[in-house]
């Protein structure tokens, strides 16, 4: 029997919304190995650093949390110190140079079997260089359906339908370190669904490198649309939503699950990345502006109140100003509800790091103000036009006498919140009308408000320190 602070893990997430999923997979894994997961523990036995390694940025973030817990285990207040998931894949014995000091070093794909990977790395004193290594080429194993151990809000969760990626995008990391793409078998994904709906989960938000590739590896077509419809007679859950679409694969089968499922939310997430055909030809992505803005046309007729949303990458190797300008006026015409933005960057092992034409850093960040000044006079028109109609919210917070909480059109994390005024409760669906819109949020009021006289509350977003970011 371990002692009481060596059955204690902390789990340390960066990244991505697939990195928490992992996460949760692995302290439900070592919750039924006996293990206790605290983040708020004082001592721990093992702090476990799930990284991530899609940009530089990432990349350093990633480090200075590894750094942090050798701090903390060279102070006595963990024991061990394992770095696992996107980072660790990617970069192999390079991250025992960049952050040393953790007892192992473990790539992607291992939820299923973090508790012989904990109990292994307790039961030796001290690795040998070698043995503080262990990275094989991607292969996903899934975790049992049971052992996820949820960390976030029980009304809302991410469920994973797929992993890695089989596109050739020539700025992208994922592919060397996530692999090629692997789908969660149908009837795998149908049980996480009532299993999260038995757990009070009301949304489920299907997340993949590319959700419109699913089923193809194990089916031998694609089978969103089936998925879609059989994911709709969940019996509890009330909200699906689909995040990265690959755009070229947005078909009419998948057009017509959506608009006809009535629990699919009319929500796409489509990162087209850029507008202009040869800039996306040097990128490796399909089509151009003009299909894009064709089939924005086709979605928005058969779902009407459908919220689109994209990112872009700007100051890509080659773009001009005039692709840029195709880009901007590409902007203009789409009249996208959401829209973010990137500054391309040079990482390493991909194609486009070595193409000709790098852009500056200084144009990179002229380009990126001038897209998103004009994303945001177009996301507060798209907003101003909810003014006086009704939306449907998830509740999901209270502060200083305002609900918070997001509609069909927002996200978790990414988008923007509705904050209202009236009767609501946490985690229940509200209709809320709404009287006031600003470039990212909506504001209203719910039934049972009453106005009081003389008293005019300020929104959250305005309110100064205390409002949420």
């Amino acid at each position: 029997m371990l002692p009481e602070n060596s059955q204690k893990v902390r789990i340390v997430t960066l990244g991505c919304a697939k990195n928490e999923v992992d996460s949760e997979e692995i302290a439900g894994v070592l919750g039924g190995s006996g293990y206790v997961v605290d983040g708020r523990a004082k001592k721990t036995g093992v702090t476990i650093i799930n990284t991530c390694g899609f940009l530089d940025a990432a990349k350093e973030e990633s480090i200075r949390a590894i750094k942090e817990a050798v701090r903390e285990k060279r102070a006595g207040r963990t024991e061990k110190v394992i770095v696992a998931g996107c980072l660790a894949q990617r970069l192999g014995p390079e991250l025992m140079e960049l952050a040393p000091g953790a007892d192992l070093y473990v790539g992607v794909g291992q939820m299923g079997r973090f508790d012989e990977i904990v109990r292994e790395t307790q039961a030796v004193p001290k690795l040998d260089r070698d043995q503080r290594i262990q990275i094989s080429a991607p292969n996903h194993r899934w975790a049992d359906v049971p052992t996820r151990a949820r960390s976030g809000r029980p009304w809302s969760a991410y469920l994973k339908v797929s992993e890695g990626c089989d596109h050739k995008c020539t700025f992208c990391t994922i592919p060397s370190f996530r692999g090629g793409h692997q789908s969660k078998p149908m009837e795998r994904v149908l049980a996480e669904a009532n299993h999260l709906a038995k757990q009070g989960t009301r949304e489920i938000n299907l997340i993949a490198q590319d959700v419109t590739q699913y089923g193809y590896d194990l089916y031998k077509e694609f089978t969103l649309p089936k998925l879609l419809r059989d994911l709709n007679q969940v019996d509890g859950i009330d909200w699906i939503r689909i995040l990265y679409f690959y755009p070229n694969r947005l078909t009419d089968d998948v057009i017509d699950a959506m608009a006809n499922s009535s629990k699919v939310l009319p929500y796409i997430d489509i990162p087209l990345q850029h507008a202009h055909p040869d800039t996306l030809r040097r990128m490796k992505r399909p089509w151009d502006g003009d299909r894009y803005l064709r089939l924005f046309e086709k979605v928005r007729k058969a779902m009407p109140e459908v919220a689109i949303r994209t990112t872009f990458i700007v100051g890509f190797p080659g773009e001009t100003d005039e692709e840029f300008k195709y880009l901007l006026d590409f902007v203009k015409d789409s009249r996208l509800d959401r829209v973010g933005a990137f500054h391309f960057s040079k990482e390493p092992g991909t194609p486009s790091h070595d193409l000709e034409g790098q852009v500056s850093a200084k144009v990179k960040q002229e380009r990126y103000d001038k897209l998103m000044r004009t994303q945001q006079k177009i996301s507060l028109e798209v907003n101003q036009s909810w003014v006086g109609k009704p939306l449907r919210v998830l509740v999901e917070d209270r502060q200083e006498g305002w609900w918070i909480g997001r509609s069909h059109r927002d996200a978790p994390e990414i988008d923007g919140l509705v904050f209202f005024q009236g009767d609501a409760a946490l985690g229940q669906f509200v209709d809320v009308d709404i009287n006031k819109a600003e470039a990212y949020d909506l504001y209203g009021t719910s039934a049972g408000y009453v106005e009081q006289k003389g008293r005019r509350m300020m929104p959250l977003r305005q309110a100064g320190p205390s409002a949420p970011k």
